[in-house]
């Protein structure tokens, strides 16, 4: 018997059911092992040595696939194929030797792009030895990651209170999206308009034609600057007379594009789709690792991690099979189409994304997937036969018109296309497709127009627009320009994305990517005193040198040993540096930011509440802030915000009366803080205060509404079992419900205010039946992990020392600078463990909680494990929490 790892347990089913009995087949789960969120993890001092760490899950399966291996005739690492897979296998088989189960026995690498059974077949047939340069591309930039993630991080905390942290791939896509929000700010528009005539042939058929010259000069695009010449060019058209001085007709040839890579079908599924990034990598996950297709699990797409635009041979000769067959032989071009990547350091030259079976078309699969699936599915298949189809052919007609006014002149243009043949638009039904559209799909239709004929006026417009700043990025631009750009590769556009909005460093709002202003704050501090590291052509030069580690061109400790000596100055340099300077350099890198213009035009880097003070950034434990020079006599202060936060400033400087509260008598006044608005009932330091929940609005504020929030938490009634009250409240981490010691979250502010006791009961009854417990009152679930093997729900809360997990009884503090948001179900159940030998009380139960259970790797298989975020280390290099991930990097 042989055994097999792969990664993921969907693949290891499928891939099982391939090779027979004569094979086991294990998988990994993604990574066996990382570098811990501790410092020494790294070390440049003994040359880059790297300290690997195997969680408790991992260790179990690897324990599973030792055992295996001991009693096999040999190995087979069948991770995916791609850098990432090939450090997988190596770290695999290196934990294998540590645990002496290898011997003599045959340890071979496979690799298949498609999960189906002729590629796992061929593959099994044609075995490798690990690649060690792709191997060491991986150790260089999981180094590169953590030595500026672990080192930057804790510069910003000591610096700029109030940032999360910084990476080397995501500061330098954050910094795209401050920059495109920066050129917005400073974006002054500019007038122009547009003139055309609505023209008439002698057969009666209207047509539209574009001023396009006048008084003999050529108008460049938005040339009519003004309404003034507006109106002479219209009076000129309005009395002119019209003849077709030329009509130009001529073929033009459209060509369909490559099949996709990972970023463009990311960008046609965002654009096409509305799905995330992410969402894109998940669906095409699954629809890679297999689905149930009639009683055969079979893969319906190959690898979606990869840059390489060209199909194997065999699959050309599939596509073009099936246009043959679905198309006819007009739309099959007489040689096969072959394409190269345009991507700057393309690499790793994978296959391009496409349907393993090109016979398999998506309304012969629509019954087997579910939206999402079969949507994109469709996407994917389209775009793939579409790159070997015949070429569309059209036909492109110019018309040049002559207008004659008296002695004044002016020309004319209409142009048109016609589509002759459809070629591979008769791929896509409407015949458009992201990333095929062009200048022709904007062109009309013309009647038959013919040279030197007269043609009538019917009417001339002249509409008066003006330039519009460049578009903010949404995902799917922004991974463009990254792929332009070189910064990052295939594996890491979504996760770097999703690190973005998960620090709150970005919000997406109508699938616009806007900076939030602490994401502004840490690309501008970055720009200022790391200015090298967050370049684009820095961090491209540095993916190259990765890409020349893979190729086995460079050495990787070599490249680190040149980063780190240049890095660690920079960093050292930063000791010396004072807030002040920090503050000085953001309010002018920030200026239009933090100093709005205001509507009287005043300066508005003075204070409009004391009239001397100037205002500047101030730095607070929750970050930065715009206050006043003259405190603590004036106490004027304003929450950092990019949405008309100085109309909001001038707005609530002084409190604004919303009448008083019936049952105390005292006034409720909207006000504004260092930390947003809020309501205030009664005056002095003991009287009540209510921030306003996120979404709600100071001018939206009236009595009904300050009442309202002012008196949370709100009473909903008698529990019908307890006769315990229940109540709903806005806490730190959002709307709840609270009996009995018993936090159960509500889905939006709104259900505060309204829920009733039949729901309210429902909602804790849902909470209960997912294994909630008694929570000790006051500590609200930061997360829900599952339930314990023994029954009981295991949490982590907020405590009075810090945050902690908890399950029953048993309370185990989390280390030091870990996330609690990051926390596994094993790390949790290993904590516990570890605190029950300490706790006589609980160890009886908490014995029992041991990570190696099957509850545990059960767990694992539902959910996919999470990207490690930096940890805390000792000062001054503190890292920041991590938490593990499968194939991401940023």
């Amino acid at each position: 018997m042989n055994v097999v790892v792969v990664e993921s347990p969907a693949k290891a089913k499928t891939i099982n059911k391939y090779l027979g009995s004569g094979y086991k087949v294990l998988a990994s789960f993604g990574h066996v092992r990382d570098l811990p969120a501790k410092d020494g993890s790294v070390l440049p001092d003994q040359d880059f040595e790297m300290s690997w760490e195997v969680d408790s899950a991992s260790a179990k399966r690897m324990k599973d696939i030792a055992d295996a291996v001991k009693g096999s005739d040999g190995l087979f690492l069948a991770t995916d194929p791609d850098r990432e897979g090939e450090a997988i296998s190596w770290h695999v088989l290196d934990l294998l030797k540590k645990k002496r189960v290898i011997g003599d026995k045959p340890v071979k690498r496979v690799v298949f792009n498609a999960i189906t059974k002729k590629a796992v077949l061929d593959a099994m047939a044609n075995p490798r030895d690990i690649d060690i340069a792709l191997v060491d591309a991986y150790l260089a930039r999981r180094a590169l990651d953590y030595l500026v993630g672990f080192n930057l991080s804790p510069v910003l905390w000591r610096k700029l209170p109030g940032a999360r942290s910084a990476g080397r791939v995501q500061s330098v896509a954050l910094r795209l999206v401050c920059d495109r929000e920066s050129e917005i700010e400073r974006f002054v528009p500019e007038e122009y308009w547009n003139i055309s005539a609505l023209l008439k042939t002698p057969r009666g058929d209207q047509f539209e034609a574009k001023l396009v010259s006048a008084d003999g000069k050529r108008l460049p695009p938005r040339g009519v600057k003004n309404g003034e010449d507006a109106g002479r060019l219209k009076a000129l058209l309005e009395g002119a007379a019209y003849t077709v001085e030329s009509v130009e007709a001529k073929p033009v040839k459209r060509n369909p594009g490559p099949p996709f890579t990972t970023s463009t079908l990311q960008q046609a599924a965002s654009s096409n789709l509305g799905f995330s990034a992410s969402r894109t990598m998940q669906v095409a996950q699954k629809l890679y690792e297999g689905v149930d297709i009639g009683g055969e699990t079979v893969g319906l797409i190959t690898y979606m991690r990869t840059d390489g635009v060209q199909m194997a041979p065999e699959a050309i000769d599939a596509a073009r099979r099936a246009i043959g067959d679905q198309f006819g032989e007009r739309y099959l071009p007489e040689k096969a189409r072959f394409y190269s990547t345009k991507a700057k350091n393309a690499q790793e030259a994978h296959e391009a994304i496409r349907p393993t079976d090109f016979s398999r078309s998506p309304d012969k699969v629509r019954r087997f997937l579910d939206s999402d699936q079969l949507r994109l599915y469709e996407l994917v298949w389209k775009r793939g036969i579409a790159s070997q189809m015949a070429s569309a052919e059209m036909e492109r007609t110019t018309v040049e018109i002559a207008a004659a006014h008296g002695s004044d002149r002016a020309g004319l243009r209409a142009v048109g296309s016609v589509i002759r043949f459809d070629g591979f638009l008769a791929a896509y039904m409407d015949h458009r497709e992201e990333g095929e559209g062009g200048e022709d799909d904007e062109d009309g239709r013309l009647p038959e127009i013919n040279a030197r004929e007269k043609l009538d006026k019917d009417k001339v417009n002249a509409s008066q627009h003006f330039t519009e700043p460049p578009p903010r990025y949404s995902e799917a631009s922004l991974i463009k320009k990254m792929e332009e750009l070189g910064i990052g590769r295939p594996s890491t556009y979504a996760a770097t994305l999703k690190t973005l909005s998960d620090r709150e460093y970005i919000v997406v709002e109508k699938r616009k990517l806007i900076p939030h202003s602490k994401g502004r704050l840490v690309t501008a501090f970055l720009e200022n005193f790391f200015t090298k590291y967050v370049e684009y052509d820095f961090t491209a030069d540095l993916e190259e040198k990765l890409d020349r580690i893979s190729a086995g061109e460079l050495n990787w400790k070599q490249v680190l040993r040149d980063f780190w000596q240049d890095f660690f100055a920079q960093i050292e340099d930063t000791k010396e540096l004072r807030v002040t300077n920090v503050l000085d350099a953001l309010n002018e890198a920030l200026a239009p930011l933090v100093f709005p213009k205001r509507e009287d035009g005043s300066d508005p880097r003075i204070c409009q509440v004391c009239g001397t003070g100037n205002l500047s950034l101030k730095l607070g434990k929750y970050g930065a802030f715009v206050g006043c020079s003259n405190y603590p006599e004036c106490n004027y202060t304003r929450q950092l915000s990019s949405d008309g936060a100085e109309a909001e400033a001038a707005t609530l400087n002084e409190p604004k009366a919303l009448g008083s509260d019936p049952m105390t008598g005292e006034e409720l006044t909207l006000r504004s803080g260092r930390f947003g608005p809020y309501i205030q009932r009664g005056d002095g330091k003991e009287s009540k205060r209510a921030s306003l929940p996120r979404g709600w609005k100071p001018e939206d504020i009236d009595h009904e509404k300050a009442l309202a929030l002012i008196n949370l938490p709100r009473d909903v009634g008698q529990h019908p079992e307890t006769a315990k009250m229940i109540s709903a409240g806005i806490g730190r981490y959002g709307p709840f419900l609270l009996h009995d010691g018993t936090y159960a979250n509500l889905e939006s502010v709104e259900d505060v205010f309204s829920i009733g006791l039949n729901r309210a009961v429902t909602v804790l009854a849902e909470k209960q039946s997912k294994g909630g417990g008694r929570a000790r009152t006051g500590t609200a679930a930061l997360k829900e992990l599952g339930n314990h093997p023994d029954g009981g729900a295991i949490t982590v809360r907020e405590g009075r020392y810090g945050p902690y997990v908890n399950w029953g009884k048993v309370n185990a503090t989390l280390p030091k600078g870990k996330d609690p948001q990051s926390v596994t179900v094993e790390e949790a159940l290993a904590l516990l463990t570890e605190r029950a030998g300490k706790t006589p009380a609980a160890k009886g139960k908490a014995a029992k909680a041991a990570p190696k259970t099957k509850a545990a790797a059960s767990d694992e298989e539902t959910a996919k494990p999470k990207k490690k975020a930096p940890a805390k280390a000792k000062a001054p290099v503190k890292p920041k929490a991590a938490t593990k991930t499968k194939k991401t990097d940023t």
